[in-house]
């Protein structure tokens, strides 16, 4: 069984099969006067291990497994199954996945193979297990990596559409309940038989793309659980067994492709420099990647734990600029240190940076590493030596921390992926915005990021197993089922404070869309219902109430449902002649709790005032604009608390109790101030 590290394992992706010249001793070295103590090796090499059909080669890993052994230094070891060799496509081209129906992906970058196929299952089997073989006893091992990055292509392959048609046949039972289930009366899609089950490629039924999207990402974990069946057969019951997802990917579904590994694993890449800066002023639209801001770390740090709603490993994050050749923005000064105290913060009980060395050829060549293309160690080099004292000096306090939650935000894929296929936002212009979710969810999360809340991520099927505080909030929950609509309310009814945003409750598990009143099930406690709805073209102006004031210009974004309180009380109407008769926001009590209904997506000053409200008296709040304050509990029950200043100004913040300062070993008073320097952490325990 896993077994959480004394201390915050620390280090890089390490490729010494990359290096242009012959340089381990002085890599490994390097990382352990850096305070490194961890290293992932060998996930993307297939070709190395198996130049030839059946041709190993497994000797070449052990000098630098010895390395980091001789240095105290613990060892990732990955198998290299998303990375085919070009032997293998060559001798099996069948094996390649399809995007379209006999539309092979051509080899030449990596993630291209069918890996449901019997012929890639089959080399695929026998590499891992030569090389976990060999290595499982290597005492530098301390797990092992399954694939890399899973889940990123789709795949229409003629197997695998066969196995959709078996998968379907096993759940409906017979082609009538499929028809009636789906809705295939419309446009003559009735079936007769299964064999006229139609391909996905030109498919534009809901209810259809939701089943392939469940169905897609149920391969995965498939694909995922069988790799570590394998590797658990030579692995000792301290190693742990993991995959490092990309939380992105479209064929995930994380909560159930991590239930079979031994802890989660993340690869949280965020935009660096101003993208960072608090308070944030850009307008949206200029965001350069999916992680772009400072609550957008967190948001990611916190979707990594709600996995499995326990401490997780960061198994790659920015060691320099990410992304394509054409953006390079590395870190200012002081900004890798706050990253990985925000992650640990937020429960990472491992940092590990992709990767030691820039490399000099390939796709990546621009993805920074720890080290540049002179590989002579430099600024960043000599930031993550401070840190990796940091983290060495803190020890196992901030290992495996159990992060503190306000509130909690309910995550759904399977409404992610719906409101993908029949998107509810557009975009500027008028195209239609694939990320329809994530753009209400994220509204509402960086509302309660900038009142200083931290939040908790939950899937719908864990939230009867987790403790939520008393401020749940639902945005998008669209492909909803009535269990979770009814535990909702359960929550409210008990003294929750439930607080729902648009498209919440509108469709079923099928994606159909419900024939109650909306919000479906919800809008009799809500006291509110709806019939209408709108897309905003431009910003709306919103005001405020005595309940909830809101600052000027504050704005509606994008959508409005055309709300008409039966009973709640508005909280927020439009500054509109059109949209004006219908509230933005409303309000009522049910039971001993609340229900808060918001219809439209809260521009970041809106979304602030109206977290700022809904939050119990005495939490969240910010001690300065460019300051967060977060806290955590450790393992032996000790609190830990963190202060970031992100900006370029010093601060200075009182501290509300007593605290022993965790890096610079300074006591505090209670009310006495700490300095924050630019771009600075500060790391706090409770005085005794």
């Amino acid at each position: 069984m896993f077994q959480p590290p004394d201390r915050v394992l620390f280090g890089a992706a390490y490729y010494h099969e990359y290096q242009p010249y012959e340089r381990l001793k002085d890599d490994l070295d390097l990382m352990a006067e850096a305070h490194f103590n961890l290293i992932r090796v060998g996930e993307s090499v297939w070709s190395t291990w198996e130049p030839d059909n059946g041709h190993f080669e497994l000797d070449w890993l052990e000098p630098v497994l010895d390395a980091a052994h001789e240095r105290g230094m613990a060892v990732v070891l990955g198998t290299p199954t998303y990375a085919i060799p070009p032997w293998l496509a060559r001798q099996y081209p069948e094996i390649a996945g399809e995007r379209g129906t006999g539309e092979r992906i051509g080899w030449g970058s990596r993630q291209e193979v069918d890996y449901t196929h019997p012929a890639f299952r089959f080399h695929a089997e026998r590499v891992i297990r030569k090389i976990v073989a060999r290595y499982a006893d290597h005492p530098a091992v301390i797990g092992f990596q399954v694939d890399n990055e899973p889940g990123l292509e789709l795949f229409h392959n003629h197997g695998v559409f066969q196995r959709f048609v078996d998968h379907l046949r096993h759940t409906y039972g017979d082609v009538e309940t499929l028809n009636r289930e789906w809705g295939l009366t419309y446009w003559s899609h009735r079936l007769s038989t299964w064999a006229d089950l139609w391909r996905p490629d030109g498919n534009s039924q809901p209810q259809y793309d939701l089943a392939w999207r469940r169905f897609q990402a149920e391969l995965t974990t498939e694909f995922i659980d069988w790799q570590a069946g394998i590797v658990r057969e030579y692995a000792s019951p301290e190693q742990f067994v993991t995959t490092c997802i990309a939380y992105d990917r479209p064929g995930i579904e994380d909560d159930a492709l991590t239930r079979g590994l031994d802890v989660a694993a993340g690869n949280p890449y965020y935009a660096m420099q101003d993208s960072l800066a608090l308070p944030d002023t850009r307008p949206s639209h200029e965001a350069t990647m999916s992680n772009d801001g400072t609550w957008a770390l967190y948001r990611i740090a916190d979707r990594i734990f709600a996995s499995r709603q326990e401490p997780f490993l960061v198994t790659e994050t920015n060691a320099q600029s990410v992304g394509p050749s054409w953006r390079n923005q590395s870190a200012y000064d002081g900004q890798w240190r706050q990253a990985a105290w925000a992650l640990i913060a937020r429960g990472a009980s491992m940092i590990e940076y992709w990767h030691w060395h820039t490399l000099h050829f390939g796709t990546e060549t621009y993805v920074g590493g720890i080290l540049p293309h002179s590989g002579r160690p430099g600024r960043i080099y000599r930031e993550l030596a401070s840190l990796g004292a940091e983290l060495e000096s803190a020890g196992e306090l901030v290992a495996s921390l159990t992060p503190d939650a306000d509130v909690a935000f309910l995550f759904s894929l399977p409404s992610k992926w719906a409101l993908q296929a029949k998107p509810a936002l557009a975009k500027p212009g008028g195209a239609p915005d694939q990320r329809s979710y994530e753009t209400v969810f994220d509204a509402f999360y960086r509302g309660a990021f900038d009142a200083g809340l931290q939040a908790r991520l939950v899937h719908p099927d864990q939230l009867g197993t987790v403790d939520l505080p008393p401020l749940l909030v639902v945005p998008a929950y669209y492909a909803a089922d009535d269990a979770t609509l009814d535990r909702l309310l359960a929550y409210a009814h008990s003294g929750g404070h439930l607080v729902i945003g648009p498209r919440t409750g509108y469709a079923d598990p099928q994606a159909r869309a419900r024939t109650d009143v909306q919000p479906a099930r919800l809008s009799g406690a809500a006291g509110v219902s709806y019939d209408e709805f709108t897309n905003l073209d431009t910003p709306v102006e919103v005001h405020g109430s005595a309940e909830l004031p809101l600052p000027p210009g504050a704005r509606a974004l994008h959508w409005t449902d055309a709300l008409v309180p039966d009973g709640a009380d508005v909280l927020a109407a439009y500054d509109d002649p059109h949209l004006g008769r219908w509230p933005a926001a409303t309000t009522r009590q049910h039971g001993a709790g609340r229900i808060t209904y918001v219809g439209t997506v809260p521009d970041p000053a809106f979304g602030e005032a109206l977290f700022n409200w809904a939050a119990p008296d005495g939490i969240g709040g910010r001690p300065h604009p460019s300051v967060t304050a977060s806290s955590a509990t450790a393992r032996d029950g000790r609190r830990v608390r963190f202060l970031h200043n992100w900006s370029w100004d010093p601060v200075s913040v009182p501290l509300p109790d007593a605290a022993q300062d965790v890096l610079a070993h300074v006591s505090y008073e209670a009310g006495q101030s700490v300095e924050l320097g630019p771009w600075d952490v500060k790391v706090f325990t409770d005085r005794d």
